[in-house]
């Protein structure tokens, strides 16, 4: 083994530790990290110092305000989630690193409002896919700062649009600059989630993600092993380079099974999600990874009505490679539950939610991305005293 392959190793087993890799013994017992916060014995670990499993808000607490917003940050953080999903980031055409859920704002902002910026409509075609609208990587931090994000699902969160125009669009630092304020508030540590966004198509056209975003990290110190920032993305060659780029705990996200990693796609690669979730795809995953973050249908896959069935033995199987799971999304509204768990026939009212919690919690998953963390939070602490 060379020095740099040792190097990398090195690496890999301290982020594991941090995050209190998920290994199950022979008799069922959970090896954490002193110290780390107690779980159930069909849980794996956790974030040192966090309770397991982890709740975390899914672009802040996104079903009661817009999405990357400091709105919806600060009330995740209110409500109580552990840790907040603080930046899906996409770049700016002067470099700068921006959160939204996709470069594409016209769906996230009121950029239709202005029409200094009519003629930047355009259609790109991004990972595959033809689309048209607003792209972030045509304007300036100081054009984008002039907009206002709006609700992403206005007919599914009609209450949400309350609060369009309230909040400009965040930076990755001054999401950074939060965290510490928050964190000095509060008197304990604050952790948030990013992502890299569709990287490969940055990349190609010269906006990299990766080394920015480690710059950004560097520039805060917090690119170590010890920092409270969890790096994630759908891409594992992004994931890959993050690896050797800061010691930050990182994660790979995996779509449906029978889909491929858009930098799989671009490169040749013919594997799929199915074939990342494999135990060999879990032990490679592994060698530059310390968690996945599955949809929710790879833990529990849903039958033609899209009821829920029996679980997978990804939880099993994730844990014997080392690996924590954070799946994403539970969401509280009809339209996104499990068949079994709606409630009437309105796709937008409330259903049974904590139902759907339990049984994800009851496969062992270390944690899950919610719009509603109030609810993940009140679901969790049934489980645990049961």
């Amino acid at each position: 083994m060379g020095t740099q392959e040792s190097y990398e190793q090195g690496r890999g087993t301290g982020r594991r530790a941090l995050l209190g890799a998920a290994v199950l013994g022979a008799g069922g017992a959970v090896l954490g990290l002193p110290g780390a916060a107690s779980a159930d014995s069909r849980h794996g670990g956790g974030l040192k110092g966090l309770p397991v499993p982890t709740i975390i808000g899914h672009r802040g607490a996104s079903g009661y305000r817009p999405e990357h917003t400091f709105g919806s940050y600060q009330l995740a953080l209110d409500m109580g989630a552990d840790i907040v999903e603080a930046g899906d980031l996409v770049p700016t055409k002067d470099g700068h690193l921006v959160c939204r859920h996709e470069p594409e704002i016209g769906g996230t902002t009121d950029v239709a409002d202005h029409p200094e910026f009519a003629g930047r409509k355009t259609t790109k075609v991004l990972d595959g896919v033809p689309t048209t609208g607003w792209f972030t990587e045509d304007f300036t931090l100081a054009e984008l700062k002039t907009l206002r994000a709006i609700e992403r699902i206005p007919a599914t969160r009609q209450r949400n649009t309350l609060y369009n125009g309230r909040w400009e669009i965040p930076t990755f630092e001054e999401v950074l600059r939060w965290q510490d304020e928050q964190t000095r508030k509060r008197g304990k540590q604050v952790w948030i989630y990013p992502e890299t966004k569709h990287p490969t198509y940055f990349r190609k056209l010269g906006l990299g993600l990766e080394e920015r975003l480690a710059t950004i990290l560097r520039r805060h110190r917090k690119d170590g092993r010890n920092a409270p920032v969890i790096v994630q993305s759908f891409e594992p060659t992004s994931i890959q380079r993050l690896n050797k780029l800061v010691d930050n705990p990182l994660v790979v996200l995996l779509s449906a099974a029978n889909t491929r990693p858009w930098d799989f796609v671009d490169a040749g690669d013919p594997r799929t999600v199915a074939d990342l979730v494999t135990p060999k795809g879990l032990k490679e995953i592994a060698s530059y990874a310390q968690g996945i973050g599955p949809t929710l249908d790879l833990v529990i896959p849903k039958d033609a009505s899209g009821n829920l069935t029996k679980p997978s033995t990804l939880v099993a199987d994730a844990h014997a490679a080392g690996l924590i799971l954070h799946p994403y999304t539970m969401r509280n509204e009809n339209t996104f539950l499990p068949t079994n768990f709606a409630r009437g026939t309105d796709p937008t009212a409330y259903g049974d939610a904590f139902g759907a919690f339990k049984a994800y919690f009851a496969t062992g998953i270390d944690g899950v991305f919610t719009d509603n963390a109030d609810t993940g939070l009140l679901a969790r602490e049934d489980f645990l005293r049961r």
